[in-house]
Formats: C-alpha cells, structure tokens, sequence
C-alpha cells in the first residue's frame, strides 16, 4: 500500500480526526483486534503520524475514553436546566444521556465495554467518568428532598445509594438500546423516568417501601 497522503492542517484539527477513526475502530472492533494501521487508514494519515501525536495505542485509547467521557459528562449537564422542578430535571438529564449515548453508540461501547475490561489505567479514566455523573444525580436527588422538604429525613447515604442504582440502571439500558432497533432515546429516557420516579416520589412523599421483618434466627 502507498505512503497516505496528508494535506496541511491545524495538528488539534487532524489530532481530532484520529480519534474520531480510534473510537469507531475501537468501538467495532475492539481494544485488542484494533490495529494502528486501520486507525490511520481511517482518518487519511500516516501511521507515523498517529504515532507521532498519540504516542502508542495506549496513550490513544486513553484520549479516546477521555475525550469522550468528557463530551458525556457536558452533554448530560447541559441538558439539565437549574430552576425547574426536580423531576423535570432528571427527566432532562436522563435524556441528554440516552440521546448522547445513542447518538455516539461507538464512543458509549469504548467507555461502557471495552475500558471497563482491559484494566488500568483505562478502568480508572471510567471510574471517573461515573464519579462525576453519580455526583451530578446525587445532586438532583437530594434537591428533589429538599423540593419535598423531606432533606432532613433522607440520610445522606441513602441519596447516594439511589444515585449509585440509578445511574447503573442507566448504563445498562444505553447498552441495550444501543444493541435494540427501533428503540429511541426518549422511550428509553420514559422507561426509566417511569421505573424511578414512581419510587422516588413515594420516598419523597414520606411512603417508602418497608422489607419484611427478618426471619427470627
């Protein structure tokens, strides 16, 4: 095959298009069946010159997931409007997650599938990525408590917990709306606004669900 011919351009410009190729490459095929040349192929430049900006396809892989936890992470908090009733607003940030996730259906295989099962450091850049979106619907939560003037009620790691179940029900319905015809990002959003909100709002209304008592040893 013929050297890849390359036309001048800004190198933030072409550092972009290769992590635009990375990600599909990685997302389709996987961290391990990958290979550089298919990545530079892609974006219409040298091996070299990925080597060359990115390092290794460690160091690219790494950039992948950051750049696109970092797109995530501002799509869901744009998508949330301060003000507005709580579950208004994680019904909006729900769907800013669903419609980013299935709108970058590569990007969400390369954060939720392939850096979670290749080890660190790439499991680490995902741990932060979750961090952050556990902390912004811990947020709304507890503001949901405090609309309902029940804060003093709602123990704090109780917030955390539901924040903790909520986002991990997220992350597994992205997955499979994702892999699912036909299913769009608002009826994904509604099936999990309907599967949550009727408990949160009983929670907030004073009505929790109470376990049985414990068998007697």
């Amino acid at each position: 095959m013929g050297a890849v011919k390359t036309k001048r351009m800004p190198r933030a410009v072409r550092e972009q298009q290769m992590l635009d190729a990375a990600v599909q490459i990685f997302g389709q095929r996987g961290y391990m069946a990958a290979s550089m040349d298919d990545i530079a192929e892609l974006a219409g430049v040298s091996k070299p010159l990925v080597y060359l900006y990115l390092n290794s396809k460690e160091d690219l892989f790494t950039a992948c997931i950051r750049r696109e936890a970092t797109a995530l992470v501002a799509a869901v908090r744009a998508g949330v409007v301060a003000g507005l009733p709580a579950d208004r607003q994680l019904w909006d940030g729900l769907l800013a997650f669903f419609t980013h996730t299935a709108g970058h259906p590569d990007a969400w295989t390369v954060l939720h599938r392939q850096a979670r099962t290749h080890g660190e450091p790439f499991a680490a850049e995902v741990s932060a990525l979750r961090a952050e979106i556990v902390d912004f619907v811990t947020q709304l939560i507890a503001a949901a408590a405090r609309e309902a003037h029940r804060d003093p009620d709602l123990p704090e790691d109780e917030v955390a917990g539901l924040a903790e179940a909520l986002v991990g029900a997220a992350e597994s319905l992205a997955a499979w709306a994702n892999a699912t015809e036909g299913v769009t990002a608002r009826q994904t959003a509604a099936t999990l606004m309907n599967f949550a909100w009727a408990g949160l709002g009983s929670l907030m209304e004073g009505r929790p669900w109470t376990p049985p008592p414990a068998s007697a040893p």
